[in-house]
């Protein structure tokens, strides 16, 4: 199988993936926080959110179920409103078919090496 000239998957070593993560979620944070200031998302494509919220939610889970990494979700506490967390998660719980019970025992569970200052 082989991949296209753009195709940097089969290329990319790991700490090429790092880096570019790195620029990349920084350079999306910043596009999106000046399209929200000016409210001026309806041109952003549906599918870009869904891929930007799929991944940082794969690899928030990943920090946390299996590498024991506990920090905010966000980049700080007043980066997002409760209403605009309710809605998201909302969505997120419907996608995966739980219920607030399934989400009352994982939001119970022990957290070793938490320095979230989240009770």
């Amino acid at each position: 199988m082989s991949s296209s000239p753009t195709d940097t998957t089969a290329t990319a070593s790991p700490s090429e993936d790092v880096a570019t993560l790195i620029r990349v979620a920084r350079e999306a944070l910043e596009a999106a926080e000046r399209a929200l200031d000016r409210e001026d998302t309806a041109n952003i494509p549906d599918e870009t959110v869904q891929q930007l919220l799929t991944a940082g939610t794969r690899l928030f889970a990943r920090k946390v179920d299996v590498e024991d990494r506990y920090f905010l979700p966000v980049t700080a506490r007043q980066s997002v409103t409760a209403t605009e967390v309710a809605v998201t998660v909302t969505d997120l719980i419907r996608v995966v078919d739980l219920n607030l019970f399934d989400l009352s025992m994982w939001g119970s569970r022990p957290r070793r090496n938490d320095e979230t200052g989240i009770e």
